[in-house]
């Protein structure tokens, strides 16, 4: 695929197409239909991580540019560290669907979504992690986005979603400053878990689909009811990271 014209608010060389980084790929400009202004004047606060569920990164492709399928997302990650820019940065792409963060809905026009090929049932690639971490620190620079919004679908619609699921490294993201962990020793007690949800900022809608995010990404393998691992991680996740500031 060739690159037409580079999308709005990214950096590009005086010749050539844009490189995120010398170890990371060449970003393809495949621009998909599916798209349109953000809502309201708004700007991305936020970074929702995805997985394709599909077999190959061709396929997913195919589907955000399909403009049947009526999904897309800003990029896309193939398991090689392959890079597509499907939508501008600062448009609109419909990649997070119905959900909410820190109690605000329309995460699309407060988003911009990453796809990661990968069906959901494996690791994700040493290539494909150094791609996103390149782009992650870029999109981060430009729109000023923090740690803590970098966020994954389930995190904003846990009762829809499980992407990017149990096998994505969170916790390597947080170490280089592109998410956030929690810190068991800083929480002081153990708290409210449904409270500390809402401040952190999860829909609190259904209190399992919500554990069940929670664990995903912060206590991947936890299983059983509710403990005070949970209560405490998350107490800690919100006294330092509540939504209101992403």
């Amino acid at each position: 695929m060739e690159m037409d014209t580079p999308a709005a608010g990214i950096r590009v060389p005086s010749a050539g197409p844009f490189r995120a980084d010398v170890r990371g790929p060449v970003a393809q400009w495949r621009p998909s239909p599916n798209q349109g202004p953000r809502r309201g004047n708004a700007r991305p606060r936020l970074i929702v991580l995805h997985y394709t569920a599909m077999e190959s990164a061709g396929a997913a492709l195919d589907r955000l540019c399909d403009p049947r399928s009526e999904v897309s997302a800003h990029y896309l990650i193939g398991a090689s560290g392959q890079l597509w820019q499907l939508v501008a940065e600062d448009r609109r792409a419909w990649h997070a669907g119905a959900g909410s963060w820190g109690g605000a809905d329309d995460v699309n026009s407060r988003s911009i979504g990453v796809e990661l090929a990968n069906t959901g049932t494996h690791p994700f690639p040493e290539p494909q992690m150094i791609a996103l971490e390149t782009l992650l620190g870029g999109i981060m620079d430009r729109w000023k986005i923090r740690p803590e919004g970098v966020i994954g679908h389930a995190d904003m619609a846990p009762t829809r979603k499980a992407d990017p699921g149990p096998r994505f490294d969170w916790q390597r993201l947080a170490r280089q400053g592109l998410s956030v962990w929690p810190e068991a020793a800083a929480a002081e007690g153990q708290g409210d878990f449904a409270a500390s949800a809402a401040r952190f900022g999860y829909p609190t809608e259904d209190a399992a689909s919500v554990l069940r995010a929670f664990r995903d990404r912060f206590r991947p393998g936890a299983k059983g009811p509710e403990s005070a691992a949970d209560r405490r991680l998350l107490a800690d996740l919100a006294a330092r990271y509540p939504a209101g500031h992403c």
